[in-house]
């Protein structure tokens, strides 16, 4: 089928499917809706790093002594938002997203999406997954800065690449 015809299929499903929902039925097909793969991470590195940066600021600051001229209040609500800031990253989690004919992912900037014509090469190397794109910047996934289940990513990768007839590297030591 073109993918053309599959997203009128799709449209198509889901409309009925409303309305057999709101009729009490079962919906005709759930596999309409298409399969999704998530590989979830775990951001650790940064929330280390901003810990040891309050570490380091409160021994620098010394605000135990007598000599301490800032606001106390202020310097402890300063410590406090870098502890929620340290908190929201941790629980922030990197993840690859990959359906039929989409990879998605979250950086700094937002969400990202990358079609098949999009991708130039996906490399696979010990620890680390790397997608390469035409436009923009790699797109790299490591178990030792995110703890990503390479080993199940590049399963799925691999049938990614094949389906859509992307270069495929596989590196070892």
């Amino acid at each position: 089928m073109s993918r053309s015809w599959e997203r009128m299929v799709q449209k198509n499903a889901k409309q009925v499917n409303k309305r057999r929902k709101k009729n009490g039925k079962k919906s005709i097909s759930e596999s309409s809706s298409p399969q999704v793969d998530k590989f979830k991470g775990r951001n650790y590195v940064v929330p280390i790093l901003l810990v040891m940066l309050i570490a380091l600021y409160v021994t620098l600051a010394k605000p135990w002594s007598e000599d301490f001229l800032t606001d106390p209040t202020l310097f402890w609500v300063t410590i406090g938002c870098y502890m929620l800031l340290a908190l929201f990253y941790f629980m922030r989690r990197p993840y690859l997203s990959v359906t039929r004919d989409m990879l998605e992912t979250r950086k700094f900037t937002g969400y990202k999406q990358l079609r098949p014509t999009d991708v130039r090469k996906i490399s696979i190397q010990p620890g680390y997954v790397v997608i390469e794109t035409i436009k923009g910047g790699n797109w790299v996934f490591s178990k030792l800065m995110n703890r990503f289940p390479i080993e199940r990513m590049t399963e799925r990768l691999k049938i990614y690449a094949d389906l859509h007839h992307v270069e495929w590297e596989q590196k070892t030591k």
